[in-house]
């Protein structure tokens, strides 16, 4: 989520809305609170509003909330509520007012203040901070403990439900459909009934408290159940049915909470009474939920006892899905066809992952995605061990390893070997994961070693590159240098280099980095490169540059036409547009780094098909620039136009739909890789993707022969320089062909040898 500056525009309109008049439940004293609100959604934020509740007839006039910026935690905007209250509900009305630009948190919050100027709550979201100046100078919010993350869909709310008849007597729930003006879903006004005695506890086995779907049919409800300890947690244990009812859709085991370490030991027989809970963290709306038994009583019965059997995740037991996250929107329940599903039906058991195959390296978390079996039965494996998506398929086979409690999971590169994984199946931050019982080291290298490409550039072929530098700055000279180390050694010299991500901060300008690139490419052994870069001066802090040899002349750089007044390139980074001669020919190339994919649902989260995030702004980005293309060629239809970048989108993603064009203006060069499983230049969660491309126009492709080489350096490495990998187009002109590294070697050495040099040219 981003943290807006404190100043925000005014209000901008207040509307009082109706609901259903019921009777009215006794006389209260006079009551006001914030019973709604919305601040964060995905894409840009819509609707934002604020919902007052409280006593039919009371006035608003003079009351008014004060919005506070939890970074500085002063007041950043004030709304003048005003009107009466009508009985709307059980003697209570509502009424809303409309506000652009609420903050987005971690933490930010709002006072109500009545018309004395008394401070009648003061809430706050993604945390609580102390209030300076303003109505609530000096008083400490209290977080309302839920919030709105950005991929909250448009239309949704955070509400007060329950029943009572002041703010205090209802509890906030994570994001619902909106009911601006109106009662909130499980929301009551009246005096709460007495408490009345617990039902006595259901005697169930474990298998039963599962059931065939994602929510237990016994949530809420108070159980008595039996099993044996397979496994302990920091904060509770793991139990499962010591047979099992042998139906693959029901899982056996369960996850108990006990908060602190467990008073029982892995063997324990145990007899639990708890209460059925579907735990989903308040800040991940976005999550599926996880059945556990809390509030648990256990009482062990013996100890010693043999384990269940783990259930073998792979070819001599149960496979996962190879290509279905899901196809129903969980409305039916698949655990034999729907990965989604198939990992749900073994939650909380003991299980293996028999010849685990690592697919990621280790994030900062020690989280390392792998497929069993080696990948015998999985879809997509690449020749490096990985595996890549395809539309419609993104690999539901990969499974996360997660360090268990103890334990210990080594450090891979992508292909190496980890042995048979043994663990628990469980669900974290949105995603299934087998949280290790064992270490797990790397049994077997994959021995991959960072590519070095074939295609050259030479006196008839040109050479062209994409990369995405990951936030390179001439301050950090280590990086700098293992670029440039790359580029000579790996890419081997491109004429062009369209980079992406170069850093402007406080510490080195964009000039400044490419000139501590281009030195250390000398250093490196490789030739003199010039760059040209342009800051749009809009805010942002990463930029795209390129560099370019002797070889090519500049002729032209600028930013895209049109895009400054363009508001779907707001907040993102502007497309640079460089026109290069190269043996007498022109090429315009168009360099992209479109807006990012955060906001994006998870894959096996609650919202299914996943939610793209930052796409419709992608596709307005593409738009625009394929309308630049279509310009460009209407003046000059021979002329050579290339599009690259990091374009965040997957080949078969609508963003490079739109760029390409009903027409087909652009062609994307990915078409001319035979392997496609080769085609990455990135790693998700284990997922090999392409979110790079090379894009070329009709009369380039139609005028001269083209090869393309993704060139594998940093995601198959845990040692990795960048998060992407570059790729590398070769254009050979006339009637040439693209030739291997060896020839324009050769025909280097020889120039070498009767002292040909290559051309120099200017700065820009």
């Amino acid at each position: 989520m981003i943290r807006r500056p404190a100043t925000r525009r005014r209000l901008l309109a207040a509307t009082a809305l109706a609901y259903l008049s019921q009777s009215v439940i006794g006389a209260q004293a006079a009551t006001v609170f914030v019973n709604e609100f919305h601040y964060d959604n995905t894409g840009g934020d819509t609707g934002e509003f604020f919902e007052i509740a409280g006593e039919a007839d009371t006035s608003l006039d003079g009351w008014k909330l004060v919005l506070y910026n939890g970074n500085n935690n002063a007041a950043y905007g004030t709304i003048d509520l005003f009107g009466t209250l009508t009985d709307q509900a059980n003697g209570y009305g509502f009424a809303t007012f409309d506000y652009s630009g609420i903050q987005n948190g971690s933490p930010d919050g709002f006072a109500l203040v009545d018309d004395a100027g008394s401070v009648v709550e003061f809430l706050s979201y993604e945390g609580s901070f102390t209030a300076s100046g303003g109505a609530a100078d000096g008083l400490t919010s209290t977080d309302i403990g839920v919030s709105e993350p950005g991929s909250t869909p448009v239309g949704y709310s955070l509400q007060r439900t329950g029943m009572g008849f002041e703010g205090s007597d209802f509890e906030w729930t994570a994001p619902q459909p909106n009911t601006a003006g109106s009662i909130n879903a499980g929301q009551s006004f009246g005096q709460p009934q007495a408490p009345t005695e617990p039902p006595a506890p259901q005697t169930l086995a474990i298998y039963e408290i599962q059931g065939a779907g994602h929510v237990s049919a016994y949530e809420g409800q108070a159980v008595e159940t039996t099993g044996i300890v397979t496994g302990l947690a920091s904060n509770g244990y793991y139990v499962q049915d010591a047979e099992g009812d042998g139906d693959i859709a029901t899982s056996d085991g369960v996850f108990v909470f006990t908060g602190g370490s467990p008073a029982v030991a892995v063997g324990d027989a145990v007899s639990i009474s708890g209460e059925v809970t579907e735990y989903r963290p308040s800040s991940q709306a976005e999550a599926l939920t996880l059945t556990e038994i809390t509030s648990a009583t256990t009482q062990v019965l013996s100890s010693g006892n043999a384990l269940p059997e783990a259930v073998i995740m792979g070819l001599d037991g149960r496979t996962a899905p190879t290509e279905t996250i899901d196809d129903d929107g969980l409305t039916s329940f698949d655990p034999r066809t729907d990965g989604i599903d198939y990992y749900e039906s073994l939650e909380g058991m003991l299980v293996r992952l028999p010849g685990a195959q690592a697919v990621s390296t280790a994030n900062r978390f020690g989280e390392v995605y792998a497929v069993g079996n080696s990948g015998a039965y999985a879809t997509g494996m690449n020749e490096a061990g990985g595996i890549t998506i395809s539309e419609g398929d993104f690999n539901p086979e990969r499974i996360q390893i997660q360090p268990g409690n103890g334990t210990d999971v080594a450090s891979p590169n992508v292909g190496d070997g980890l042995g048979d994984v043994t663990g628990h199946l469980g669900y974290s931050f949105s995603d299934y994961e087998i949280v290790t019982a064992t270490d797990v080291a790397v049994t077997e290298a994959a021995n991959n070693t960072p590519e070095v490409t074939t295609l050259v550039s030479g006196p008839r072929a040109l050479t062209v590159a994409t990369y995405n530098i990951q936030q390179a700055t001439a301050s950090d000279s280590d990086r700098i240098e293992a670029l440039a180390q790359q580029i000579v050694g790996n890419l081997k010299n491109p004429d062009v280099i369209g980079l992406q991500e170069v850093l402007k901060s406080s510490s080195a300008s964009p000039e400044e980095t490419l000139q501590a690139l281009a030195d250390a490419i000398v250093e490196a052994g490789g030739p003199r490169y010039d760059y040209t870069v342009l800051d749009p001066q809009d805010g942002g802090t990463i930029l795209p540059a390129f560099l370019y040899t002797g070889d090519v002349a500049l002729e032209s750089s600028q930013l895209l036409p049109g895009a400054e007044n363009d508001p779907a390139f707001d907040r993102t980074r502007t497309p640079l547009v460089a026109t290069f001669t190269f043996g007498g020919e022109e090429f315009t190339i168009i360099n992209n780094h479109l807006t990012s994919r955060i906001g994006s649902s998870p894959a096996f989260g609650a919202t299914q098909p996943p939610i793209d995030g930052g796409e419709d702004r992608r596709v307005a980005q593409a738009e625009a620039i394929n309308a630049f293309v279509d310009s460009f060629l209407a003046s000059d239809p021979d002329a050579n136009v290339i599009a690259l970048g990091d374009f965040n989108a997957f080949q078969f993603s609508p963003a490079l739909q739109a760029l390409m064009g009903e027409d087909g203006v652009l062609t994307n060069a990915i078409e001319l890789i035979a392997e496609m499983t080769d085609a990455y230049t990135y790693n998700f969660e284990g997922n090999s993707q392409a979110l790079d491309h090379i894009l070329l126009s009709a009369q380039l492709l139609e005028a001269y022969g083209v090869s393309l080489d993704f060139v594998h350096l940093n995601t198959l490495f845990a040692d990795a320089v960048s998060d992407h990998d570059p790729i590398l187009l070769q254009i050979a002109l006339g009637d040439a062909i693209p030739l291997p590294a060896a020839f324009w070697m050769m025909l280097a050495g020889l120039a070498s040898v009767f002292g040909l040099r290559r051309r120099g040219s200017a700065h820009a």
